[in-house]
């Protein structure tokens, strides 16, 4: 789902440098031209994403989007891949599709909302 503009531009200057568990495929511009500090958009290398699938910036994990932005160098070494027991893989953004949170009393959930508990007391003036 790229354009052919990407596509070309991937083919002829684009050096892949890694994937994520999602498939999507990172390059960067295998060009060896010098860079110029304090060259705005040509003092650092260009960098870019094939996503697999729908083209969604919420599908980059955390690692991969500070390489892309230029918050980190270092390619992430193992992919991306979970290194602590309390972390969990990386959740797209689920708005609008048939697996995004519902709380309860939500129309798309059935609309029917928990009676009043009670225990609700309305402020009056004195």
């Amino acid at each position: 789902m790229t354009t052919i503009g990407t596509r070309l531009m991937t083919m002829l200057r684009g050096e892949l440098v890694g994937s994520d568990a999602a498939g999507n495929r990172y390059y960067r511009d295998k060009s060896q031209k010098k860079l110029e500090k304090g060259g705005g958009r040509f003092s650092r290398e260009k960098r870019w994403v094939i996503y697999n699938g729908e083209p969604e910036a919420s599908r980059v994990p955390p690692e991969w989007h500070a390489w892309l932005h230029h918050t980190v160098d270092d390619v992430p070494a193992d992919g991306g891949k979970l290194k602590y027991a309390w972390q969990q893989p990386h959740q797209p953004n689920l708005t609008g599709t048939p697996d995004a949170y519902r709380p309860p009393g939500s129309l798309l959930r059935g609309g029917h909302r928990q009676a009043a508990a009670g225990d609700y007391e309305p402020w009056q003036p004195e």
